[in-house]
């Protein structure tokens, strides 16, 4: 089956702070063709988000398509607060990273 990488089909894959306990994740498509493959897809998903970055399901504070906006997001809590010691990404902005690779079926 033909793969595409995440990061050629999104126009934008961030990371950011949500509250000094949360990182929140954007998946934005520019276009809808692009969003609906993903999310039909369901590659996307709580369990690959807790692979990825070794969570439990409990540790998602939130996972959501948001059709409107062609976008998928979710939360995680942090294991740290922001800027607490041996925190190392205060403003969550480095955490994205590991979804520019996922590999969405096209075909």
């Amino acid at each position: 089956m033909k793969t595409r990488k995440l990061v050629d089909l999104a126009k934008t894959i961030r990371s950011k702070n949500a509250g000094p306990d949360k990182i929140t994740f954007d998946i934005i498509f520019r276009e809808k063709e692009n969003y609906d493959l993903v999310k039909k897809s369901g590659v996307i998903n709580r369990e690959l988000i807790c692979n990825i970055y070794n969570l439990q399901e409990r540790e998602i504070a939130d996972f959501v398509e948001f059709d409107p906006a062609y976008a998928i997001k979710f939360t995680m809590y942090r294991r740290r607060p922001s800027g607490s010691p041996g925190e190392s990404d205060v403003f969550g902005c480095q955490q994205y990273a590991p979804l520019l690779d996922i590999e969405i079926p096209v075909g």
